[in-house]
């Protein structure tokens, strides 16, 4: 179907026949620099930059794509973290179906939060999201299998398929890699079909969509739900990584945290959020020094980036080049 010209703020070029070509060159390129990023950069950096990249191309797949701001995806994230921490370390489960049943856990509360949230849009919407995972937040708080404040420690990371011991980095590095790419591409692939084409009309003119005769309503629910599972796919396998669930995973810092990191790349565009992540994590890791003085550099490069870089960074890059990334 015909879909409106896009915001610049959303998506500064169009994507062409040329210009999928380009992003599966980017996808190929990108890919072959994970997989030999190891031999340069800690591995343990590397996961935590991935499992938050894949959180943020979650949440981009609903803001940018959808138009719809949630403040409240740290839920579905530190939801997946305490459940494949739980059934991990308390069912003995092996690491991957951990990771499924957390993915299963997020897509299940987010059918929920959506079903209750998209009945409502804009400033509305994002104050329903932020308030259900508050009161998600103070309910982990006291659950007795959270384990409160301390959280779930200790998390077994196991054996893959019951034969690749976890254990060590470089295999962990190798699984969290194909998960990444994994959601990478199952996102790609949502916003380039029939229904990506829908949630970007939604977007565009939502009236205009349902005078098409669509279910506006079921689109962004079915979007909102597979956002919430590829965030819970994101935090589940970063509480496997770390072998650490805890409040920070569902506290609303996160929620904000990923907005940064959407922002900082660029919203509606492909590679965006993983650049934005990387952005953000490195900040946090290289300055971990400063304390709290973290934040507030956080604080002006994102001030920095809506000053100077309307589209974030691979969206100005875009925009120069006259090719969608």
């Amino acid at each position: 179907m015909a879909v409106g010209s896009e915001p610049a703020v959303l998506a500064p070029v169009a994507a062409t026949g040329h210009g999928l070509r380009h992003q599966r060159l980017g996808i190929a390129l990108l890919a072959a620099l994970l997989a030999v990023a190891p031999l340069f950069l800690y591995p343990v950096f590397l996961m935590k930059v991935l499992c938050f990249a894949l959180f943020a191309c979650a949440f981009n797949l609903l803001i940018g794509y959808v138009g719809l701001l949630s403040f409240g995806h740290a839920a579905f994230f530190g939801t997946a973290a305490y459940a494949a921490g739980h059934a991990a370390k308390v069912w003995g489960l092996s690491p991957e179906l951990a990771v499924l049943f957390a993915t299963a856990c997020s897509a299940a509360l987010g059918l929920v939060f959506g079903w209750l949230a998209i009945r409502r849009q804009g400033i509305y919407f994002a104050m329903i999201t932020l308030a259900l995972a508050q009161m998600l937040y103070f309910f982990y708080l006291q659950a007795p299998f959270t384990g409160g404040e301390d959280g779930i420690q200790a998390i077994p990371r196991g054996r893959l398929l019951g034969l690749v011991d976890l254990s060590h980095d470089l295999a962990m590095y190798g699984v969290v890699l194909v998960v990444f790419l994994g959601g990478f591409l199952l996102i790609y692939r949502t916003i380039h079909s029939p229904f990506g084409q829908v949630l970007k009309a939604i977007r565009e003119n939502e009236p205009r969509a349902v005078s098409l005769g669509y279910d506006t309503d079921r689109y962004k629910l079915a979007a909102f739900v597979l956002s919430a599972a590829l965030s819970g796919l994101a935090g589940g396998t970063k509480a496997i990584v770390f072998q650490l669930a805890s409040l920070t995973d569902v506290h609303w810092t996160m929620s904000g945290e990923v907005v940064l990191m959407a922002l900082v790349g660029g919203l509606g565009t492909v590679f965006g959020p993983v650049v934005g992540a990387a952005v953000v994590v490195s900040l946090q890791n290289y300055l971990a020094g400063l304390g709290h003085w973290v934040t507030i550099v956080q604080g002006c490069i994102f001030v920095a980036c809506v000053l100077a870089f309307r589209r974030g960074l691979v969206g100005e890059l875009a925009r120069l080049i006259r090719r969608p990334l």
